[in-house]
């Protein structure tokens, strides 16, 4: 016999909220503007070739940037970096510039590379389509920096207190 099922929003919703996710900084520019956000939805769909799918929130500042950016840097930073997350995480490129508040370089294809980050890669845009409240934006890497060790990485559970910097 099989199981019964009840409301699979629910056990959707309560089995996420189980999982903890590592969280990225996705960073862009696009016109002369640098703009960045934490992101949650993230996954590589492809090994050969490679591919990555970054999830962007609509209501995010990023977003708008990025409909004009040819391509993302995606970062993954180590928990000792939690103040870098909280900044983009909690606070709008509407309003603050995020980057006058950490240290950051210029990296390939002109994309904004954060210094404290445990390591990083360029996509060049594929495709961008509707996932939902959020677009999808798939990236082909062309450049990065991943060192043999990670250590200890900032993940959903560190994060979960910031406010977003927009309306969810």
């Amino acid at each position: 016999m099989g199981r019964e099922s009840g409301n699979g929003s629910a056990a959707f919703e309560s089995l996420v909220s189980l999982l903890d996710y590592p969280m990225f900084v996705v960073t862009t520019a696009a016109e002369g503007h640098l703009s960045g956000c934490l992101v949650g939805f993230t996954s590589q769909t492809s090994i050969n070739p490679p591919r990555f799918l970054v999830g962007l929130s609509r209501k995010n500042h990023t977003f708008t940037v990025a409909q004009q950016a040819e391509h993302l840097a995606v970062h993954v930073l180590p928990r000792r970096e939690q103040q870098v997350a909280e900044l983009f995480g909690g606070q709008t490129g509407d309003s603050t510039d995020k980057f006058a508040e950490c240290a950051w370089s210029p990296g390939p294809e002109g994309m904004p590379i954060l210094d404290g980050a445990a390591a990083w890669f360029v996509g060049r845009m594929l495709r961008r389509f509707d996932v939902g409240d959020h677009v999808g934006h798939l990236v082909e890497p062309v450049a990065g920096e991943a060192p043999e060790d990670l250590g200890e990485l900032i993940t959903f559970s560190d994060v979960r207190h910031i406010e977003p910097g927009h309306e969810a």
